[in-house]
């Protein structure tokens, strides 16, 4: 039975109503599971605009393929018409981009009629993501961040925060200076590493120590696994 399942699904491509309902159908369905599986393994980053998106591509994806079937004009056809249609948008994560070419998979292959297949492929890749984000696969436990201090000009610089640094065991590197207050007070950027043991909240409260307790950021790097 399953054998007929998968190698009778690349034989019936014609475009009729019960097997446009039948491919749309599942189309939805697969792309409701992987966009529920993108919202559980990205819970604290996930928009509901991306989520959405990745419902709707299967179904696009699906349609297409449907309505160019074997017909090699109206396949020249459509991507005519397509290419001018001009996206534009903000580089993304890496991993969004893999979701993104996961619903189109999923489509291409509910358009093509192989739906044991799809159903396959999307059953083993949403396992395969959940267990990836449950042992947090290749996650690292320092994150990189940039510490900008403000210090009053009798402190020097350049060891000013040396000993806080070491204490807490906190790589860091000077990567900017500059003076504020017509020159009393110097404000410096640097670019550290902290590790998940150290308490940010403790690290800060030395550093406030020090400067006199002035004004002190530590935020997020363009790059913030290390």
């Amino acid at each position: 039975m399953l054998d007929s399942l998968f190698s009778s699904a690349l034989t019936d491509t014609n475009l009729t109503f019960n097997n446009a309902v039948i491919t749309i159908g599942l189309a939805i369905i697969l792309g409701l599971v992987i966009s529920l599986t993108y919202m559980k393994t990205n819970q604290s980053t996930y928009s509901q605009s991306f989520t959405l998106t990745m419902v709707v591509l299967p179904v696009i994806v699906a349609i297409i393929i449907l309505l160019i079937g074997s017909n090699i004009a109206r396949a020249f056809s459509l991507a005519g018409a397509f290419s001018i249609i001009r996206f534009r948008s903000a580089p993304g994560d890496p991993k969004d981009i893999a979701y993104v070419l996961f619903t189109m998979a999923s489509g291409l292959a509910c358009g093509v009629g192989a739906f044991g297949y799809a159903v396959l492929f999307t059953i083993i890749l949403c396992v395969l993501m959940f267990v990836l984000s449950r042992f947090n696969f290749g996650g690292k436990k320092s994150q990189l961040k940039t510490l900008k201090v403000t210090i009053p000009e009798n402190l020097s610089y350049e060891e000013a925060l040396n000993e806080v640094f070491h204490t807490f065991n906190v790589p860091f590197d000077l990567k900017k200076i500059r003076t504020t207050e017509l020159g009393s007070l110097y404000e410096l950027v640097y670019s550290v590493t902290i590790h998940e043991s150290v308490s940010q909240k403790e690290f800060l409260d030395a550093i406030r120590t020090r400067n006199g307790n002035l004004d002190i950021s530590l935020t997020m790097s363009p790059t913030t696994e290390y």
